[in-house]
Protein backbone atom coordinates (compact mmCIF):
# COMPACT_ATOMS: atom_id res chain seq x y z
CA UNK A 1 0.00 0.00 0.00
CA UNK A 2 1.31 3.43 -0.98
CA UNK A 3 1.92 5.90 1.83
CA UNK A 4 0.59 9.36 1.04
CA UNK A 5 3.53 11.82 0.90
CA UNK A 6 1.64 14.27 3.14
CA UNK A 7 1.35 11.82 6.04
CA UNK A 8 4.87 12.28 7.52
CA UNK A 9 4.48 16.05 7.34
CA UNK A 10 1.08 15.99 9.03
CA UNK A 11 2.46 13.80 11.81
CA UNK A 12 5.49 16.05 12.20
CA UNK A 13 3.13 19.01 12.64
CA UNK A 14 1.04 16.91 15.09
CA UNK A 15 -2.02 17.16 12.87
CA UNK A 16 -3.16 13.64 13.65
CA UNK A 17 -6.82 14.41 12.94
CA UNK A 18 -5.93 15.26 9.38
CA UNK A 19 -3.54 12.34 9.09
CA UNK A 20 -6.19 9.84 10.20
CA UNK A 21 -8.71 10.89 7.56
CA UNK A 22 -6.38 11.94 4.74
CA UNK A 23 -6.95 8.84 2.59
CA UNK A 24 -10.72 8.93 3.16
CA UNK A 25 -10.95 12.63 2.29
CA UNK A 26 -8.73 12.18 -0.77
CA UNK A 27 -11.10 9.52 -2.12
CA UNK A 28 -14.09 11.71 -1.26
CA UNK A 29 -12.55 14.69 -3.05
CA UNK A 30 -11.86 12.59 -6.14
CA UNK A 31 -15.32 10.97 -6.24
CA UNK A 32 -17.21 14.22 -5.60
CA UNK A 33 -14.98 16.43 -7.71
CA UNK A 34 -14.06 18.70 -4.82
CA UNK A 35 -11.64 21.54 -5.37
CA UNK A 36 -8.42 21.99 -3.36
CA UNK A 37 -9.97 24.45 -0.90
CA UNK A 38 -12.99 22.20 -0.26
CA UNK A 39 -10.67 19.23 0.28
CA UNK A 40 -8.54 21.28 2.67
CA UNK A 41 -11.62 22.51 4.56
CA UNK A 42 -12.72 18.93 5.19
CA UNK A 43 -9.30 18.06 6.59
CA UNK A 44 -9.35 21.13 8.83
CA UNK A 45 -12.77 20.16 10.17
CA UNK A 46 -11.41 16.69 10.99
CA UNK A 47 -8.48 18.18 12.88
CA UNK A 48 -10.66 20.61 14.82
CA UNK A 49 -13.08 17.82 15.75
CA UNK A 50 -10.24 15.60 16.98
CA UNK A 51 -8.86 18.43 19.11
CA UNK A 52 -12.31 19.21 20.53
CA UNK A 53 -12.75 15.56 21.45
CA UNK A 54 -9.31 15.49 23.05
CA UNK A 55 -10.04 18.59 25.13
CA UNK A 56 -13.40 17.16 26.21
CA UNK A 57 -11.77 13.88 27.22
CA UNK A 58 -9.19 15.72 29.33
CA UNK A 59 -11.80 17.96 30.98
CA UNK A 60 -13.95 14.92 31.69
CA UNK A 61 -11.07 13.08 33.35
CA UNK A 62 -10.21 16.12 35.47
CA UNK A 63 -13.81 16.86 36.45
CA UNK A 64 -14.69 13.63 38.21
CA UNK A 65 -17.92 13.30 36.24
CA UNK A 66 -18.99 9.81 35.24
CA UNK A 67 -18.89 9.72 31.45
CA UNK A 68 -21.36 6.82 31.38
CA UNK A 69 -24.09 8.89 33.05
CA UNK A 70 -25.06 10.84 29.97
CA UNK A 71 -28.51 12.35 29.70
CA UNK A 72 -29.24 10.15 26.68
CA UNK A 73 -28.77 7.10 28.90
CA UNK A 74 -31.21 8.22 31.57
CA UNK A 75 -34.38 6.11 31.58
CA UNK A 76 -37.15 8.66 32.06
CA UNK A 77 -39.75 5.90 31.67
CA UNK A 78 -38.34 4.11 34.72
CA UNK A 79 -38.31 7.36 36.72
CA UNK A 80 -41.78 8.86 36.28
CA UNK A 81 -41.13 11.30 39.13
CA UNK A 82 -38.62 13.19 36.98
CA UNK A 83 -39.96 16.13 34.98
CA UNK A 84 -38.30 15.59 31.63
CA UNK A 85 -38.95 19.10 30.31
CA UNK A 86 -37.30 20.68 33.38
CA UNK A 87 -34.21 18.50 32.97
CA UNK A 88 -34.02 19.26 29.25
CA UNK A 89 -34.16 22.97 30.03
CA UNK A 90 -31.39 22.63 32.61
CA UNK A 91 -29.28 20.70 30.09
CA UNK A 92 -28.83 23.93 28.12
CA UNK A 93 -26.66 25.02 31.08
CA UNK A 94 -28.13 28.52 31.00
CA UNK A 95 -28.45 28.19 34.79
CA UNK A 96 -24.64 28.02 35.01
CA UNK A 97 -24.26 31.27 33.09
CA UNK A 98 -26.74 32.84 35.52
CA UNK A 99 -24.86 31.41 38.55
CA UNK A 100 -27.97 29.56 39.70
CA UNK A 101 -27.99 26.40 41.80
CA UNK A 102 -29.73 23.04 41.28
CA UNK A 103 -30.88 20.96 44.25
CA UNK A 104 -31.95 17.39 43.44
CA UNK A 105 -33.76 15.76 46.36
CA UNK A 106 -35.38 12.34 46.57
CA UNK A 107 -35.09 8.80 47.90
CA UNK A 108 -32.27 6.45 47.00
CA UNK A 109 -32.26 5.06 43.48
CA UNK A 110 -34.48 7.55 41.65
CA UNK A 111 -31.67 8.87 39.47
CA UNK A 112 -30.40 11.98 41.28
CA UNK A 113 -26.70 11.21 40.84
CA UNK A 114 -27.19 10.20 37.22
CA UNK A 115 -28.94 13.48 36.46
CA UNK A 116 -26.32 15.46 38.35
CA UNK A 117 -23.47 13.92 36.39
CA UNK A 118 -25.45 14.20 33.15
CA UNK A 119 -25.83 17.96 33.65
CA UNK A 120 -22.12 18.09 34.43
CA UNK A 121 -21.36 16.38 31.11
CA UNK A 122 -23.55 18.88 29.27
CA UNK A 123 -21.60 21.70 30.91
CA UNK A 124 -18.30 20.11 29.88
CA UNK A 125 -19.48 19.85 26.27
CA UNK A 126 -20.03 23.60 26.35
CA UNK A 127 -16.48 24.26 27.50
CA UNK A 128 -17.44 25.00 31.10
CA UNK A 129 -15.27 24.02 34.06
CA UNK A 130 -16.83 21.30 36.23
CA UNK A 131 -15.82 19.55 39.44
CA UNK A 132 -17.88 16.60 40.70
CA UNK A 133 -17.33 14.89 44.04
CA UNK A 134 -19.34 13.22 46.75
CA UNK A 135 -19.79 15.80 49.49
CA UNK A 136 -17.87 13.85 52.09
CA UNK A 137 -15.03 13.00 49.74
CA UNK A 138 -14.51 16.65 48.81
CA UNK A 139 -14.54 17.77 52.44
CA UNK A 140 -12.12 14.96 53.33
CA UNK A 141 -9.78 16.05 50.52
CA UNK A 142 -9.86 19.63 51.76
CA UNK A 143 -9.10 18.46 55.29
CA UNK A 144 -6.21 16.26 54.11
CA UNK A 145 -4.93 19.15 52.02
CA UNK A 146 -4.20 21.15 55.15
CA UNK A 147 -1.61 18.53 56.09
CA UNK A 148 -0.05 17.84 52.69
CA UNK A 149 0.03 21.37 51.31
CA UNK A 150 -2.64 20.95 48.62
CA UNK A 151 -5.47 22.73 50.45
CA UNK A 152 -5.02 26.14 48.84
CA UNK A 153 -4.86 24.71 45.30
CA UNK A 154 -7.90 22.47 45.77
CA UNK A 155 -9.95 25.19 47.43
CA UNK A 156 -9.13 27.59 44.59
CA UNK A 157 -10.39 25.03 42.10
CA UNK A 158 -13.56 24.40 44.12
CA UNK A 159 -14.30 28.11 44.21
CA UNK A 160 -13.42 28.86 40.59
CA UNK A 161 -15.08 26.10 38.56
CA UNK A 162 -18.23 27.10 36.71
CA UNK A 163 -20.24 24.18 38.13
CA UNK A 164 -19.54 22.39 41.41
CA UNK A 165 -21.41 19.09 41.84
CA UNK A 166 -21.77 17.82 45.42
CA UNK A 167 -23.25 14.34 45.40
CA UNK A 168 -24.91 12.53 48.32
CA UNK A 169 -25.16 15.50 50.67
CA UNK A 170 -26.27 14.31 54.10
CA UNK A 171 -25.46 10.66 53.45
CA UNK A 172 -22.81 10.70 56.19
CA UNK A 173 -22.40 12.96 59.25
CA UNK A 174 -20.28 16.07 58.75
CA UNK A 175 -17.36 16.92 60.99
CA UNK A 176 -17.13 20.36 62.59
CA UNK A 177 -14.37 21.30 60.14
CA UNK A 178 -16.38 19.87 57.27
CA UNK A 179 -19.40 21.96 58.20
CA UNK A 180 -17.29 25.11 58.27
CA UNK A 181 -15.63 24.26 54.94
CA UNK A 182 -19.00 23.56 53.33
CA UNK A 183 -20.42 26.84 54.56
CA UNK A 184 -17.37 28.73 53.27
CA UNK A 185 -17.74 27.11 49.84
CA UNK A 186 -21.43 27.99 49.66
CA UNK A 187 -20.81 31.56 50.82
CA UNK A 188 -17.86 32.16 48.46
CA UNK A 189 -19.64 30.73 45.42
CA UNK A 190 -22.90 32.59 46.11
CA UNK A 191 -23.83 34.51 42.94
CA UNK A 192 -20.37 33.73 41.50
CA UNK A 193 -20.65 30.05 40.56
CA UNK A 194 -23.30 27.35 40.37
CA UNK A 195 -23.62 24.47 42.82
CA UNK A 196 -25.54 21.29 42.07
CA UNK A 197 -26.37 19.18 45.13
CA UNK A 198 -27.99 15.75 45.27
CA UNK A 199 -29.41 14.41 48.52
CA UNK A 200 -31.63 11.56 49.66
CA UNK A 201 -32.70 13.63 52.66
CA UNK A 202 -35.87 15.68 52.53
CA UNK A 203 -35.14 19.38 52.28
CA UNK A 204 -36.49 20.08 55.77
CA UNK A 205 -33.86 17.66 57.13
CA UNK A 206 -30.96 19.76 55.85
CA UNK A 207 -30.69 22.38 58.65
CA UNK A 208 -29.79 19.88 61.43
CA UNK A 209 -26.92 18.55 59.27
CA UNK A 210 -25.03 21.80 59.92
CA UNK A 211 -25.37 21.36 63.70
CA UNK A 212 -25.61 25.14 63.98
CA UNK A 213 -28.87 27.01 63.43
CA UNK A 214 -27.28 30.29 62.34
CA UNK A 215 -24.82 28.59 59.99
CA UNK A 216 -27.58 26.41 58.54
CA UNK A 217 -29.86 29.39 57.97
CA UNK A 218 -27.13 31.41 56.24
CA UNK A 219 -25.98 28.48 54.08
CA UNK A 220 -29.46 27.39 52.99
CA UNK A 221 -30.54 30.95 52.32
CA UNK A 222 -27.67 31.30 49.83
CA UNK A 223 -28.21 27.85 48.34
CA UNK A 224 -31.91 28.30 47.69
CA UNK A 225 -31.71 31.86 46.39
CA UNK A 226 -31.62 31.65 42.58
CA UNK A 227 -32.06 27.86 42.83
CA UNK A 228 -33.95 25.16 40.96
CA UNK A 229 -35.25 22.80 43.67
CA UNK A 230 -36.29 19.48 42.14
CA UNK A 231 -37.93 16.88 44.38
CA UNK A 232 -38.03 13.45 42.74
CA UNK A 233 -40.59 10.99 44.06
CA UNK A 234 -40.99 7.34 43.27
CA UNK A 235 -39.46 3.95 43.82
CA UNK A 236 -35.84 3.07 43.21
CA UNK A 237 -35.58 2.11 39.56
CA UNK A 238 -32.49 0.10 40.44
CA UNK A 239 -34.67 -2.10 42.67
CA UNK A 240 -37.38 -2.17 40.02
CA UNK A 241 -34.82 -3.26 37.45
CA UNK A 242 -33.54 -6.01 39.77
CA UNK A 243 -37.08 -7.30 40.31
CA UNK A 244 -37.70 -7.37 36.56
CA UNK A 245 -34.43 -9.26 36.01
CA UNK A 246 -35.31 -11.74 38.77
CA UNK A 247 -38.76 -12.29 37.25
CA UNK A 248 -37.28 -12.80 33.78
CA UNK A 249 -34.78 -15.31 35.18
CA UNK A 250 -37.51 -17.15 37.07
CA UNK A 251 -39.72 -17.36 34.00
CA UNK A 252 -36.90 -18.55 31.76
CA UNK A 253 -36.00 -21.34 34.20
CA UNK A 254 -39.59 -22.48 34.87
CA UNK A 255 -40.63 -26.01 33.75
CA UNK A 256 -43.04 -24.56 31.17
CA UNK A 257 -40.21 -22.53 29.63
CA UNK A 258 -37.81 -25.48 29.69
CA UNK A 259 -40.30 -27.76 27.91
CA UNK A 260 -40.80 -25.41 24.98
Amino acid sequence: MMIHPLLPKLRQLKLSGMALTLDLRAVQARDQGLGPLEFFALLLDDELERRDQGRLARRLAQSGCDGHKALARFDFAAAPGVNRSVIQELSSCAFVARHENVLLVGPTGVGKSHLGHALGLEALKRGLRVLARSTNRLLAELHAGRANGTHHRLLARVLNVDLLILDDFGLQPLTAQGIQDLYDIIAERYEHGSILITSNRAFEEWPPLFNNDLLASAALDRLTHHAHVITIRGQSYRQTSRRKEALTTALSSSPESASE
